[in-house]
């Protein structure tokens, strides 16, 4: 009996194992993976188009019920609702929008609710993506309603959240996988954010740091291609020029990079608050005796009321950032909007109605960031930093602290405005932000509504280990093989006889050629103890599905879960070479966790050191 044999150059595969061999699979399937991610990209081209339209439609929903609601007029033309002359009846129109909120999530769909990003990370981590269609048309139509009467909220998070609905309705529509389905919300969304700004590489680093949780080309591409469809439309359905215009300004010297860096940490700060206080708000609003339905008009009733002290706060308001950028905005203006336009947000994004948090975020944090300058210069008068500048800075902040989507912020600030000379004073303020926010709250403005229940978002995009490693690096090169004649009873002896590595997990059996036949799994080989154990152990034998050693881990584990096997027969040029099983994998796994919580130096001073003091002794002696 041939017992412990080493493969060197291979075992030939018998003729008869031809239909479980699929040499040209391998191929296929990257042909396959290939033609899926073209499939991939035209369907979120669709979906980019679709967004886009849907995108025009909203904000003309919105100047209308605005027209209507604030001026008794039908128009299609934007209307600002601060300039509206209704007196006290301005406190009623928000409520009773979001009364009409609170009805159309109470008998269409729940899920309409809030800003629309947190629900859509719930369904891409627990869900597989998919979002309920109904969300489509009702989640647009809803937050029109909320924002045309009076809401202080933005378009962007309705279209991000429509557009996210739209790719899960489609993907649940055709023949793909949940993993397709996430790429396609991602898309719908990202590009539902570059429609509305005109900002696709912000929108495209947004799905990476909010949405998708990875960073692989078949992933970026079709998401790439929806956003750039995306910013197509907006230069085609909205005005094609700088979002937020502002005057320029020369390239900020190291003390205004100190100050502005400063005004980021104080930013963070305030980002933090403002996070922590949605969420307490939205508490309070659950101890409230009164059904929920009603929770968005009692909101509604605070926006009603804060906007008749401060009109600059109802709204959309994206003429307040671009006048913030500006740095012609009044200082009364500029704390109501640090303050009351902060309160009534809150407390209506907390009651449940629907809208956004990206444009209040933004309005909130510039007009931090100009009241920041101001006093500045108020003590400091030779500081020279730029009051435009630190709106931008309090801004991008603002929006890093809170959602912790760093590139996205210091992106979206260069793209909406196109100030290059903003992007190191941009960095330092983000980067503050994020670091503050980071050690002074566990979660943040997007996730803090999901952790509640229970739900773990990934804080990290590491590389998948299973990627990292081909078959040829983990498998083991020389399994024990046995000839296929040799009965079950035999084979039990012989194995008594042998030193098994512990690691084991099955024989591989040849036949009298050397051809190679297939394995015995050791365990059901040593469970058999009746009269069966006189049968040849052909009887017992199996056909483990053949995966070439080029092919990296994750396919050696789709390939385990689809053919319910936890052991594989590696093979290389037409011959066997050796087997892979699950053990093999997670030696590969315990490896790379035990180099990771090691952490030792590789390189060592004190060593080298040494060296150099050896070194030099030779040297003296020498002379």
């Amino acid at each position: 009996m041939n017992g412990n044999k080493r493969i060197e150059k291979g075992i030939p595969i018998s003729p008869s194992l031809d239909p479980i061999i699929n040499l040209e699979n391998e191929q296929a399937k990257k042909g396959d993976s290939k033609k899926r991610m073209l499939t991939i990209s035209f369907y979120s081209f669709l979906i980019a188009i679709a967004t886009s339209l849907i995108a025009k439609f909203l904000v003309l929903l919105i100047n209308l019920i605005t027209n209507l609601s604030f001026y008794g007029k039908v128009s299609l033309l934007h209307s600002s609702p601060a300039d509206n002359m209704l007196g006290w009846w301005v406190i009623l129109l928000p409520a009773l929008g979001g009364f009409i909120v609170g009805l159309m999530a109470f008998y269409g769909s729940k899920a309409i609710r809030g800003h629309g990003i947190p629900e859509a990370m719930e369904q891409i981590l627990t869900n597989q993506s998919k979002i309920k269609p109904t969300i489509t048309y009702l989640k647009p139509i809803s937050s029109a309603i909320s924002i045309g009467t009076g809401g202080p909220f933005g378009a962007e998070g309705p279209i991000i959240a429509t557009g996210g609905a739209l790719g899960s309705t489609l993907g649940q529509l055709i023949k793909i996988s949940h993993h397709e389905r996430k790429i396609l919300l991602a898309a719908g969304a990202t590009a539902g954010m570059s429609a509305i700004f005109g900002s696709p590489l912000a929108a495209i680093f947004l799905a990476v740091e909010l949405l998708l949780f990875e960073f692989s080309s078949r992933s970026i591409i079709p998401v790439a291609i929806a956003c750039i469809t995306g910013a197509a439309g907006h230069h085609f359905l909205f005005d094609g020029g700088v979002t937020f215009p502002m005057p320029d300004f020369a390239f900020p010297d190291n003390p205004s990079l100190a100050i502005y860096t400063g005004i980021g940490i104080i930013v963070g700060v305030i980002s933090v608050g403002v996070s922590k206080a949605v969420y307490i708000i939205e508490e309070w609003f659950e101890k409230i005796p009164v059904h929920w339905m009603w929770w968005p008009a009692i909101g509604g009733l605070v926006v009603g009321v804060v906007g008749y002290f401060a009109p600059h706060t109802l709204g959309v308001g994206y003429d307040n950032i671009t006048n913030l950028l500006s740095g012609n905005m009044g200082i009364q203006v500029i704390l109501s909007l640090c303050l009351l336009k902060f309160v009534s947000w809150s407390i209506a994004l907390g009651s449940g109605t629907s809208g956004g948090t990206l444009a209040p975020l933004l309005t909130i944090g510039g007009a931090t960031g100009s009241l920041i300058g101001l006093l500045i210069l108020q003590f400091f008068p030779s500081a020279e930093i730029s009051i435009p500048l630190t709106a931008l800075v309090g801004m991008a902040a603002m929006f890093a602290g809170a959602s912790r989507a760093l590139l996205t912020s210091i992106i979206f600030a260069l793209e909406t405005t196109m100030q290059s000379n903003a992007l190191l004073p941009l960095m330092g303020a983000c980067v503050a932000s994020y670091i503050v926010s980071f050690f002074l709250m566990e979660h943040n403005i997007m996730t803090e509504k999901i952790a509640r229940r229970g739900i773990k978002t990934p804080d990290s995009y590491k590389p998948n280990v299973l990627e990292k490693f081909s078959v040829g690096q983990v498998f083991d090169k020389d399994p024990l093989l046995v000839q296929d004649k040799k009965t079950i009873l035999e084979v039990q002896d012989w194995i008594k006889t042998q030193e098994i590595d512990d690691d084991a997990a099955c024989i591989m059996v040849i036949d009298e050629k050397e051809q190679y036949k297939g394995i015995l799994n050791f365990t059901d080989l040593l469970s058999i103890q009746d009269e069966t154990n006189n049968k040849s152990i052909d009887s017992i034998l199996q056909q483990p599905y053949l995966i070439n050693s080029n092919n990296s881990l994750l396919d050696a584990i789709e390939v385990m879960v689809q053919h319910d096997s936890n052991i594989l027969t590696v093979e290389a040029n037409n011959v066997v070479v050796g087997t892979l099983s699950l053990k093999n994998i997670l030696s590969v796994y315990k490896s790379e966790i035990n180099d990771e919580l090691k952490g030792r130096p590789h390189i060592s001073l004190k060593r080298k050191l040494l060296k150099i003091a050896v070194m030099g002794r030779r040297y003296t002696s020498k002379k």
